[in-house]
């Protein structure tokens, strides 16, 4: 199986996050609209219920969301309860969500789920790319997205899921791991322009890397 294209094709899911969460930022105009709001003064944080937060095409939405150091460049928002966070070209939906921001800027993301669903669009296809894990971390400097917790990627009919799934955006590369079980090896289903499909598991010490074609497939 040309296991590099394979990872290639799956893995396109993370653009979106890299390409519109990284665009929040708190010194642009944000609307907020809740069902209440109250002010827990011992730990600074402000608590909205009933939540909807947006800017330009990103909005977020949670039955309950909290903010500390809502002044600072630096603060933290908790999102909980029927998280749904809608950007330009795909949704999350989750459990919870944190977003911590530093110098203004979205510094790192947690997503949590059981599990937490992932869609995206990308411009100039009719493909949707979908996602499911147990946990999202997203460390936006280090451009590096962890899938954890059974995650699955799924596009056009190609599949891989593993109990880890770690994408670095800059280098295009995926790492896939699982925890030895033979239960949560890695997976890897793929279905080739003929219309068979093909399935592999790879042992755990089989890490998936590198998603550039070599030539050699």
């Amino acid at each position: 199986m040309p296991r590099v294209r394979l990872i290639a094709l799956l893995l396109l899911a993370p653009a979106f996050a890299s390409a519109q969460l990284e665009d929040l930022d708190l010194r642009l105009p944000w609307g907020i609209d809740a069902d209440s709001t109250s002010y827990d003064g011992k730990t600074a944080t402000l608590i909205f219920k009933g939540l909807r937060l947006s800017r330009g095409t990103i909005s977020i939405e949670a039955d309950e969301g909290r903010v500390t150091n809502r002044e600072s460049a630096d603060s933290t928002w908790q999102f909980s309860g029927n998280v749904v966070i809608e950007v330009e070209t795909g949704q999350i939906e989750c459990e919870a969500a944190d977003l911590e921001f530093a110098e203004n800027q979205l510094n790192r993301a947690s997503v949590t789920g059981s599990p937490a669903k992932f869609r995206l669009t990308r411009p100039g296809s009719e493909d949707a790319t979908y996602a499911e894990a147990g946990r999202l971390s997203y460390d936006v400097p280090a451009g590096v997205i962890e899938f954890s917790e059974q995650a699955t990627i799924t596009e056009a009919g190609n599949e891989i899921s593993s109990n880890f799934l770690l994408y670095n955006i800059a280098e295009q590369r995926i790492e896939a791991d699982s925890n030895g079980d033979d239960s949560e090896r890695v997976r890897i289903r793929y279905t080739p322009a003929s219309g068979e499909i093909s399935q592999e598991d790879v042992a755990p010490d089989d890490n998936l890397q590198d998603t550039e074609d070599t030539g050699n497939q």
